[in-house]
């Protein structure tokens, strides 16, 4: 983000919840006072429009600075207390002519991480921007020229040090661009790459798929059905599948997955369904096993995550490598060294483990490349997932299964928090569960939002010892995380307070609450995905997004929310309502690993890199001309460093 310093306005113009400067008089004494062993300064501070109150905490010595009177310059967030506008921990400019050398100058916030301060980052920031020699530029002329792109080096220096609002939104454009563009060249040579690949497996045994079909305790949505005769298509094809299955949350994918898990072991081949967590691992194996025992599936299904002893282990890749085990459920421990498939003819991924050129390449060089189905429950517009998954055939489950009540919301202020709680502490003495999302892990001084680690003591504090409350957030390991959710999973957790790491979470049906705080700092189509975590048992399911924000913009967005529980309508109308210009948010959709990019944000640039791709590779395919060699030269390092692999 970024810190933009703007001229002082009146005191009498400030509005609450937005950073302001105020230039005034110090008006009365210094006050002092300890409430709750917290050390209070303040003072009153009133230019020619009115009067404001500004507070600190822990930070005594400002007596002495603050009681010589006179002119000060504030900076810093509007709050309410108790009906009074005040500012609250601001930046002093002491004397005020210190701050008119900052008006209209833009300070960079870099994420921080324990004993390092801002300053001290871009300090190292600036040296290493000094030091560093021109860099060549990779995008050809031709490209730069059309789309109005600036410089690299322009680009770079002025990303992290702006003249102006307009220098960072132009260095901002050619960064986005070029990794739009150079992430969907390399998707194009990948999917060349599997288009040249040849299928070696053949298959038959139709009927007992289909037979399973009519044995399965609900009946299949003709969605699903249409876009199981398209993976069958794809599995008897010439060449090897790669499929994208896109589906709202609970339309019924991991159904899909099994079906075809169970075509290729009943045709003598091996299958296996990677998860993102060895929660959700666990969890497909038990439901998987015991789906086999109820409809009579004759496979053998093993587990294989990396918390298993040694020996455990030993024992599964031996069934694995004598083709005993005909589906293997796990983790990343499925692509290791160590697992030596007998004849692996699929395997299942969702979004999160997008399988890339190297992992394709790892377990050919066990066999033969394998058919590759991905799961996604990410929502976006079908013009937008051509070009992201432009190395995947692209099938949609857009129907939900008939048994499933629609989750009712509410979208209130945090006025409503005490009535919240009261109706989860209702749910829970039900024998229900609750989820509550926080934008951030810990307290930050660049946002005012609620964080787990406290949020999660208050509401211990609130729900009484009777109500167990637990906390997940992204930097526990993952060992933790898995312990977490897995208690959460047998309801020995009743309210699991978490940041938005449980998007890819497990299936809880038991949790039919979700309260999700700040939900003005999250895009639509995340929202969305979080609201998933409910509505997946047969009891009612309620969403509850609370917003500490008072303009009509987010009330807007969030009443989308409100009134539909579609998906892909929310994301089409997500994308209407965030223009290219919002820079100054909180980093929105999370699909995908873009270092600088979001997808919704910037789908007009998306449009335009795909626009250039097309272009570039009908005249110049192999990219040998003299003005692309350069872009050449990135592209194959972008491939072979495993840029791409990271984003996949």
């Amino acid at each position: 983000n970024y810190e933009i310093y703007e001229a002082p306005m009146p005191i009498g113009n400030i509005e609450e919840g937005k950073v302001v400067t105020i230039t005034g008089t110090i008006y009365g004494k210094v006050q002092q006072n300890n409430a709750k062993n917290l050390h209070i300064t303040s003072i009153h501070v009133k230019d020619m429009t009115g009067v404001i109150k500004a507070t600190w905490f822990r930070m005594p010595f400002l007596k002495n600075t603050l009681g010589r009177g006179g002119v000060i310059t504030l900076r810093g967030r509007v709050v309410e207390r108790r009906g009074q506008l005040c500012l609250e921990q601001p930046e002093i400019f002491f004397p005020s002519a210190t701050y008119e050398e900052k008006v209209n100058t833009m300070q960079p916030i870099y994420p921080l991480t324990s004993g390092l301060t801002n300053h001290v980052i871009m300090k190292a920031m600036k040296q290493a921007i000094e030091f560093l020699d021109l860099e060549k530029e990779f995008l050809p002329p031709s490209i730069r020229l059309e789309h109005h792109l600036a410089e690299y080096n322009f680009a770079l220096r002025q990303i992290h040090f702006p003249k102006n609002v307009d220098s960072l939104v132009k260095a901002r454009e050619r960064l986005v661009f070029e990794e739009f563009l150079v992430f969907i060249l390399a998707l194009r040579k990948l999917k060349e790459t599997n288009e040249k690949a040849i299928n070696p497996f053949t298959f038959c045994h139709d009927d007992f798929v289909e037979q399973t079909i009519s044995k399965l305790p609900y009946r299949l949505t003709k969605a699903q059905l249409k876009v199981w005769d398209e993976i069958k298509q794809d599995l008897n094809s010439e060449h090897i599948m790669s499929r994208l299955i896109q589906g709202d949350v609970g339309s019924g994918k991991t159904i899909l997955a099994v079906l075809s898990l169970i075509y290729v072991g009943i045709n003598c081949y091996q299958g296996a369904m990677m998860a993102p967590t060895e929660v959700l691992a666990k969890q497909h194996y038990y439901s998987i096993t015991n789906l086999f025992t109820e409809i009579g599936v004759p496979l053998r299904v093993v587990l294989l995550t990396g918390s298993m002893t040694t020996k455990e282990k030993r024992e599964v890749y031996t069934e694995i490598e004598s083709g005993k085990a005909q589906i293997i459920i796990g983790t990343h421990a499925l692509i290791q060294d160590m697992v030596q498939y007998n004849n692996l003819a699929l395997v299942v991924t969702d979004e999160q483990h997008r399988f890339g050129v190297k992992q394709r390449e790892r377990l050919a060089g066990k066999g033969h490349a394998p058919h590759v189905l991905v799961m996604s429950a990410t929502p976006i517009p079908r013009t937008l997932a051509i070009i992201l998954y432009g190395d995947l055939d692209i099938s949609v489950v857009d129907e939900l299964p008939a048994n499933r009540l629609p989750i009712k919301n509410c979208v209130v202020d945090t006025g409503y928090r005490k009535t919240a709680f009261a109706f989860m502490q209702k749910q829970i003495s039900q024998g229900r569960q609750c989820y509550v999302i926080c934008p951030m892990v810990e307290e930050s001084e660049f946002l005012e939002a609620e964080n787990v680690a406290d949020y999660a003591q208050m509401l211990q504090r609130e729900l009484g010892p009777s109500v167990v409350v637990g906390q997940l957030h992204g930097r526990m390991k993952q060992s933790e995380k898995d312990e977490i959710m897995e208690q959460f999973g047998n309801n020995e957790i009743q309210v699991l307070v978490s940041t938005t790491v449980i998007e890819v979470g497990i299936d809880v049906p038991n949790a039919t609450v979700i309260m999700i705080e700040n939900a003005e700092c999250f895009g639509l189509a995340q929202l969305h995905q979080l609201r998933g975590r409910v509505g997946r048992g047969r009891e009612q399911s309620y969403c509850i997004f609370l917003s500490g924000s008072k303009s009509d913009v987010a009330k807007e967005r969030l009443s989308i929310l409100n009134k539909s529980n579609d998906g892909f309508f929310i994301a089409s109308e997500d994308l209407k309502l965030r223009g290219p210009g919002d820079l100054f948010g909180i980093r929105q959709s999370g699909l995908l690993d873009f270092r600088l990019a979001d997808v919704f944000q910037d789908a007009t640039l998306l449009q335009k890199a795909s626009e250039a791709a097309t272009q570039l590779m009908k005249q110049d395919p192999y990219l040998v001309k003299e003005e692309n060699q350069n872009l050449k030269e990135y592209l194959d390092n972008y491939m072979k460093d495993g840029i791409l692999e990271t984003t996949l």
